[in-house]
């Protein structure tokens, strides 16, 4: 069965050429208006949408949130075809839930290149189908997410990053090992598109995303998941400083000690 994908474009020699180098390759093609789309998507589910918007400052911001807020579209990948965005605008964009950003004027050949890397890179990668910790479960195979029993939403890219973290559960990253792991060849991207996007995770991961119990930031480095450290003290919880870090040390050692001694035989 061929990949759907749902182009948004007003102008009509661009939509012609969008359409048709798509169709050439293998993709089955559907446009509509802007006004359309966010129906239109929600009844048939595209692998991708593809938008050019006429003021990407404005109107690509709003379709990028109302896209990303929408629960039924929150995982689909999203291009966004620009004209004359700055990249302070193309960086918003990114961060604001788009996969990946093409500047027109753009080759055939880069077209379906953006399309097939954005598509790859929703796609589950590795063997490992399922990172189960406390209250947080990550579902590689089927690209879900589950906190405290509950599935919630999220974009392919913060997908693909939970999923990256959790497969080295306790290992740190910095940003640019993030950049080049995660985000791939995608244009327009810095360090502080990781920052937006831990950021969202946190909001939905996070009890309270100020003190984070599975999202650490290491100072001076980078981000680490820590799938088991739900039982550390909340007062303490994401802060990395020399006195916290020897207090969830001895919490650590208090934990383990009293694990021991309930497991001792009477």
């Amino acid at each position: 069965m061929r990949q759907l994908i749902l182009v948004v474009e007003g102008e009509f020699d661009v939509l012609h050429l969008v359409r048709r180098c798509l169709q050439a390759t293998g993709y089955a093609v559907q446009t509509f208006s802007a006004g359309e789309v966010m129906t239109e998507a929600e009844k048939i589910r595209p692998a991708l949408i593809l938008v050019s918007p006429t003021r990407p400052s404005v109107a690509g911001l709003s379709l990028c949130r109302r896209i990303r807020e929408n629960t039924a579209l929150a995982g689909t990948p999203l291009l966004l075809l620009l004209a004359d965005a700055t990249e302070e605008h193309r960086i918003q964009l990114l961060e604001s839930g788009a996969d990946d950003c093409l500047v027109k004027p753009f080759s055939a050949r880069e077209l379906v290149a953006r399309v097939q890397a954005v598509l790859r890179r929703s796609t589950p990668m590795g063997t490992l189908p399922r990172t189960e910790a406390p209250d947080l479960v990550i579902d590689s195979w089927a690209m879900k997410l589950f906190v405290r029993g509950i599935e919630v939403p999220t974009t392919s890219l913060e997908f693909r990053l939970i999923d990256y973290l959790a497969r080295h559960q306790g290992q740190v990253f910095t940003r640019d090992v993030l950049l080049d792991s995660v985000w791939g060849d995608m244009q327009f991207v810095t360090p502080r598109s990781v920052d937006a996007c831990v950021r969202r995770i946190r909001e939905k991961i996070e009890p309270d995303r100020k003190r984070p119990v599975y999202l650490k930031t290491i100072r001076g480095v980078g981000y680490r998941l820590d799938a088991v450290a739900a039982w550390q003290s909340p007062t303490n919880e994401g802060c990395d400083c020399a006195a916290c870090t020897t207090m969830i040390s001895a919490s650590r050692a208090t934990y383990e000690g009293s694990t021991r001694r309930k497991r001792s035989p009477a």
